[in-house]
């Protein structure tokens, strides 16, 4: 079954890292973000404390980033026109609260 969020913009077809959740969901406050599918979760060591959100690559239409926390890794795939220096300043913004 898939789960659909904040009008069909955060796409949950896997589960997501702890205290992920509410960070994507202010992102997903920014008109330009037109949603955000959360991939696959991976055991890392080096992932620990606070959620952290990395923008690694530009994709199609966006951009891939990677979401740090509780031992984990998570790919984030971000479907967005705003360019990486906007979306890092709104992922800073989200992870600020």
């Amino acid at each position: 079954m898939r789960l659909r969020a904040n009008q069909n913009r955060l796409k949950v077809e896997h589960s997501i890292i702890d205290g992920l959740r509410p960070v994507l969901e202010r992102m997903l406050q920014r008109d330009e973000i037109r949603s955000i599918i959360p991939g696959v979760i991976r055991q890392v060591r080096d992932a620990r404390g606070p959620v952290k959100i990395r923008i690694t690559v530009p994709v199609q239409n966006g951009w891939k980033a990677i979401a740090l926390s509780a031992g984990a890794r998570q790919e984030l795939f971000i479907s967005t026109t705003l360019t990486q220096a906007e979306l890092e300043q709104t992922i800073d913004t989200a992870l600020a609260g």
